[in-house]
């Protein structure tokens, strides 16, 4: 029993130590999978394909500044470039990353 506790706390300590983002692997891997091809790991866009596509850093300060509602907008609809993901997507999966972009823009400030 004592041994089942230590590591419970030991596992509460891993996961108060990581970066808000990173508590939820199912989102992560979605960000990997759908958007850091052009965006990057960080959201700054400075990957070969966001380049080419003069992708949007998420960490510019205009995008810093709308509102989650205009980044799930953007999301579900597109925009210039970057395809609709309203039809791919859930709408908790449009929030999950919503939420991660504004992770990867705290840990950049």
């Amino acid at each position: 029993m004592k041994t089942a506790i230590k590591l419970l706390i030991a596992a509460a300590v891993i996961v108060m130590a990581l970066p808000a983002h990173a508590a939820d692997p199912a989102t992560e891997s979605l960000y990997k999978t759908k958007c850091a091809a052009c965006h990057g790991p960080d959201g700054a866009g400075n990957t070969p394909a966001g380049k080419k596509l003069e992708t949007r850093s998420f960490l510019l300060p205009d995008v810093m500044k709308a509102t989650d509602k205009e980044l799930t907008e953007i999301t579900c609809k597109g925009k210039n470039k970057m395809p609709a993901f309203d039809k791919k997507l859930t709408e908790d999966q449009i929030k999950g990353l919503v939420a991660y972009v504004r992770e990867l823009q705290k840990a950049k400030k």
